[in-house]
């Protein structure tokens, strides 16, 4: 089993517990130039809220995209975002990634900018 194939696995894994809880789903998305972040509704058909380092309103002002720095800044704006569309609290989806790094930056960040999860 390759590595993108054990994440995948972990990710299904975590995905069809977080449709149990019935909330919405605050998931990552980590590639190796850019980080992505959405909220999807509870059944996982409408996206509420996004952002990623490839917008250029998140890019200004930050040194590089893949950096703890720039996860933190996509981590409070997709916060900030969710709460604009009356999403207070979600289930954060890491993507069967271990969850530091960068992935940790982003779901500090939005614990800090007020969603709970």
């Amino acid at each position: 089993m390759d590595k993108k194939s054990a994440r995948l696995r972990r990710a299904k894994s975590a995905r069809s517990h977080i449709r149990t809880l019935g909330v919405p789903r605050l998931s990552v998305l980590r590639t190796g130039q850019h980080l992505y972040a959405q909220v999807f509704s509870a059944d996982g058909s409408k996206v509420i809220a996004a952002a990623s380092t490839v917008q250029a309103d998140v890019r200004d002002g930050l040194k590089g995209c893949k950096n703890i720095e720039a996860a933190a800044k996509v981590g409070k704006l997709v916060a900030e975002r969710a709460k604009a569309a009356g999403v207070e609290s979600v289930a954060f989806d890491r993507s069967g990634y271990r969850f530091h790094g960068r992935v940790k930056a982003l779901a500090d960040a939005a614990r800090e900018a007020g969603l709970q999860f």
